[in-house]
């Protein structure tokens, strides 16, 4: 791995935002209240301290390189999902490229039937947390009992001195196909317009971030009803292409992994923030460099065999500037 992001000058005037789905961060200890039987040095992926601790320090490295080419520093903010629980956050921290930096998190666990969480690192130089809370969407299986999916984490502080909230989503995946499971995901924006009819009855102007992996394109129903709505504006709707996006399913692209954000980062002031740039990170180190499945995402695993790369997803980001 390359430092090739270190002679960028820092610039004090801008902040990341991002959003990353770091595949599968489960610990190595064995979880009766999770589905981590896979994630074990037992088990027959061989999930072992070596394995875990490099995914560690790649994931890590990949993180305090996003936004960097724009400002020169690591992101303020991170949205992150697929994280067991609040101990694999902390070794990722711990681990060699984000050691030197001033993060913290917020992370609450979830009733996700998978023992999957969503989280959020901040540095503590740039993010002040005020609050936080999750909420939980209400869904029922084909059998009339309770489908758990991961819940909503809200937080809301100051970037650099300014209010903002953000909103860290993982909604329901498509794995019973997409027509079938898409209530799941519409049940999911339902929760986020919710959550922003409340922020916004509180402060009308209120300056929101709406980031996740929705396992929908910018062009679903989903997406669209939160963009047109509740007056959001989606800088992803121009980067999907043939050629692009966050993750590659049966050789297709999809951008899954997004950034919204309410339409006042549009207002110019000198005091505030506002809309920069966004854009997928999809460095060359992400991906595989060869075979038949070159420029997709460099995984952990395809299947139960073992790759050692990053994720099966690449991460998003948007900056914003003074």
């Amino acid at each position: 791995m390359t430092d090739t992001f270190e002679d960028i000058p820092i610039r004090h005037n801008m902040q990341t935002i991002a959003f990353y789905n770091l595949e599968n961060l489960f610990d190595l200890n064995n979880n009766k209240h999770t589905n981590d039987n896979d994630f074990l040095p037992t088990s027959v992926k061989k999930w072992t301290s070596k394995r875990y601790n490099n995914k560690l320090r790649k994931l890590g490295f990949a993180i305090s390189n996003i936004g960097r080419k724009e400002t020169g520093k690591h992101p303020a903010i991170v949205g992150l999902c697929e994280v067991e629980n609040a101990k694999v956050i902390e070794d990722l921290l711990a681990s060699k490229y984000l050691e030197s930096h001033n993060y913290s998190y917020v992370h609450y666990d979830s009733l996700d039937e998978r023992g999957i969480d969503v989280a959020l690192l901040y540095d503590v130089n740039m993010f002040e947390v005020s609050n936080s809370e999750t909420f939980t969407i209400s869904l029922i299986d084909d059998d009339g009992l309770p489908d758990y999916t991961r819940d909503i984490l809200l937080v809301y502080g100051l970037l650099d001195g300014e209010k903002v909230h953000v909103i860290v989503n993982h909604w329901s995946s498509r794995r019973e196909g997409e027509k079938e499971t898409e209530f799941k995901r519409m049940a999911s924006s339902n929760k986020v317009g919710e959550i922003i009819t409340a922020l916004r009855l509180e402060n009308d102007n209120a300056k929101i971030i709406v980031i996740g992996d929705f396992n929908d394109d910018p062009h679903s129903n989903s997406i669209k009803q939160l963009v047109n709505g509740f007056n959001l504006f989606n800088p992803m709707e121009t980067l999907r292409s043939f050629t692009r996006g966050t993750t590659k399913h049966n050789r297709q692209w999809n951008l899954f992994d997004q950034v919204l954000i309410s339409t006042n980062f549009f207002k110019t002031s000198d005091n505030f923030f506002e809309y920069y740039t966004a854009n997928i990170f999809d460095e060359d180190f992400l991906k595989l460099f060869n075979g038949k499945f070159k420029g997709s995402p460099f995984r952990t695993y395809i299947g139960k065999r073992y790759q050692g790369g990053y994720s099966d997803h690449f991460p998003v980001y948007v900056v914003l500037k003074k």
